[in-house]
């Protein structure tokens, strides 16, 4: 669903200008008070011990914290790739290493960079998740391009299909039911598919990977049957509008032609346009 990004001007950024203060400074006690010679070897030497296992951080260069900063928008562009949550924890392991004391204002201005030259906003993907994506910020080239499904990968029109069979049966559909629908389009479960690949596996596993789906059992079912609902990065990145839309290019139809989708379409737009109070944002 995302488009490729267009190059934009980058602005600056008072955060950038204010690298190294969050840097830490301890001045450490002395007493000159009376006291045996012995007591003040023991005390410089624990003091000794103490700073070689906890070094303090000095202040960075500029030239250090903007190849950070660059080596962080490398790693989250990459990452975002495979459509993939990107851990804070691997943030942290494979980038940040001991510039730790500094990841909020680094992840700060990574976003800004990843916002204003790549056209991608870095959202939190659930509250207290500890968990990102990149989400696109920029507007389809063609107006009808996002509603085609057409844009994006190969998979990105199986995966309207099965996003507007969910809407339409109500935000939740059983998987029996998907397959039903797609086996009139010449997709099965257990056949591999010359563009898809094993399609089950897509559809249950690598769309749910990526969160655009959510992929649970129905209880007391015999046979055994599973349900699927949207999932989190699906809300971020398409609406029920664009949806209902593709559906109804689809069926060579209005969206009006469906008035309970188009009411709940209609709701969740203006949802959408009222203004954030507190949207997600990146944990320290």
């Amino acid at each position: 669903m995302l488009q490729k990004p267009r190059s934009r001007g980058r602005p600056s950024s008072q955060a950038e200008r204010d690298w190294g203060r969050g840097a830490a400074e301890e001045a450490p006690s002395t007493s000159r008070g009376a006291g045996s010679s012995r007591e003040a070897r023991s005390a410089s030497s624990q003091g000794a011990r103490r700073a070689a296992a906890s070094p303090e951080v000095g202040p960075r260069s500029q030239q250090q914290l903007e190849l950070k900063v660059a080596e962080l928008v490398q790693f989250l562009l990459i990452k975002d790739q495979k459509k993939i949550p990107i851990k804070r924890t691997d943030i942290l392991k494979h980038v940040i290493g001991d510039y730790k004391d500094i990841f909020p204002d680094l992840l700060k201005l990574a976003a800004e960079r990843l916002e204003y030259v790549f056209g991608y906003k870095l959202v939190e993907l659930e509250p207290k998740s500890n968990t990102y994506i990149l989400i696109n910020t920029l507007e389809p080239v063609e107006e009808d391009a996002e509603v085609r499904g057409d844009q994006g990968t190969p998979t990105t029109g199986l995966l309207m299909i099965v996003l507007g069979l969910i809407f339409m049966k109500g935000n939740t559909i059983k998987e029996t039911e998907v397959w039903d629908f797609l086996r009139r389009l010449g997709v099965y479960p257990t056949k591999k598919h010359l563009v898809f690949g094993d399609p089950k596996k897509l559809i249950t596993e690598e769309f749910v990977r990526q969160r655009y789906l959510e992929y649970r059992r129905i209880p007391h079912t015999d046979p055994v049957d599973y349900e699927l609902q949207w999932g989190p990065r699906t809300n971020l990145e398409t609406s029920k509008m664009k949806v209902l839309k593709f559906v109804a290019k689809v069926h060579n139809q209005d969206p009006k032609d469906w008035p309970a989708q188009y009411c709940e379409a209609l709701a969740d737009e203006e949802a959408r346009a009222r203004p954030e109070t507190g949207g997600p944002a990146p944990s320290s």
